[in-house]
């Protein structure tokens, strides 16, 4: 097959194929693939940061920030531009290439876009890559938040078409693909994923690697998230998914999507040293750093250089890893 390639005509049996065979098969396959798209031993780290929390009135049925759920979480307000430029910086200096902001909203409001574009400038000042996961966007906002210098806009599709309304019962899958549109045609790169763990089956993760495949041109960037169950939430008793099963869905997206980042996101603080470095084996090459992810505990900075330690893994930044991928491309010719 061609490494270099992605394709738009994937369907879901082809990818069923991918995700069900033997495991030593798959990620021999993604690590090749991932050799002829990106250098070996490298990957980005990226932070997240909640410059809003709380009380939003969509009811996910994994977030702890809805407000129709009792997790002892209370709803704050926008976050200071110079606490966020202050957490930007100290991201940086523990070695964050990339740093995302996230508001539990439903969608941006007007009146937030001027103070999220300043979040936005000023993050871009630092040298840091800028991600945003805001909601729901309405007409030409995305474009205010392009011209501001945002690289990434964050929306995640979830799960699969016919499993999501299990999970979200207050905006639709076909939102979030509209909102995710406007991005797109705004300029802005996408970063779009979704969660495993949340009572799904196999069928809907296959599903929502098959939906993403779809998006022309394929998300530049493609999380994959472990549930982290939080008490209060109606999937706070979910059970804890697999991380081989972690591994296949990261691997038959390191194929499915060669030229993307696919970023091992949440859930690493309940995995093992091990459990990790199967994950990055199976392709991942960026991973999200810091104690915290928005609402949930993170590894530490000790235990993700133990990781990379382990692995033999060193972290890069997002130019020094696109210009490796673009010249191996070239040497590939």
């Amino acid at each position: 097959m061609p490494f270099d390639s992605p394709r738009h005509d994937w369907t879901k049996p082809e990818i069923t194929d991918l995700y069900t065979q033997p495991l030593d098969a798959l990620v021999a396959q993604a690590l090749e693939v991932k050799r002829a798209n990106w250098p070996d031993g490298a990957l980005q780290k990226s932070q997240l940061l909640s410059i809003k929390t709380g009380g939003c009135p969509e009811d996910c049925g994994y977030c702890s920030q809805s407000a129709h759920f009792d997790t002892g979480l209370g709803a704050e307000k926008l976050m200071p531009l110079a606490a966020v430029v202050e957490a930007a910086r100290r991201a940086k200096a523990n070695g964050a290439d990339r740093f995302c902001m996230g508001a539990g909203w439903r969608s941006l409001k007007d009146r937030d876009v001027p103070k999220v574009a300043a979040m936005i400038s000023a993050v871009k000042a630092e040298g840091l890559e800028t991600c945003v996961t805001l909601g729901m966007l309405e007409d030409g906002q995305a474009e205010t938040l392009k011209q501001a210098g945002l690289d990434y806009y964050n929306h995640n599709l979830d799960t699969s078409p016919e499993y999501y309304p299990t999970v979200v019962s207050t905006r639709t899958y076909a939102d979030r693909l509209e909102t995710l549109a406007k991005a797109r045609e705004a300029g802005v790169k996408l970063c779009v994923g979704g969660i495993l763990g949340m009572g799904e089956g196999r069928d809907d993760r296959i599903g929502l690697i098959h939906e993403l495949s779809k998006l022309t041109p394929h998300p530049e960037s493609v999380p994959i998230n472990m549930l982290v169950p939080i008490k209060g939430t109606p999937l706070g008793d979910s059970p804890a998914i697999s991380v081989t099963e972690m591994a296949r869905a990261i691997a038959t997206c390191r194929i499915v999507f060669p030229k993307s980042w696919v970023r091992l996101s949440a859930g690493r603080e309940g995995m093992s040293e091990g459990e990790q470095a199967l994950c990055l084996l199976a392709g991942a090459n960026s991973i999200f750093v810091g104690d915290r992810l928005l609402t949930t505990d993170n590894p530490g900075e000790d235990r993700d250089q133990a990781l990379l330690d382990a692995v033999g893994f060193e972290a890069s930044s997002h130019d020094a890893m696109e210009i490796a991928h673009k010249t191996t491309l070239i040497d590939a010719r």
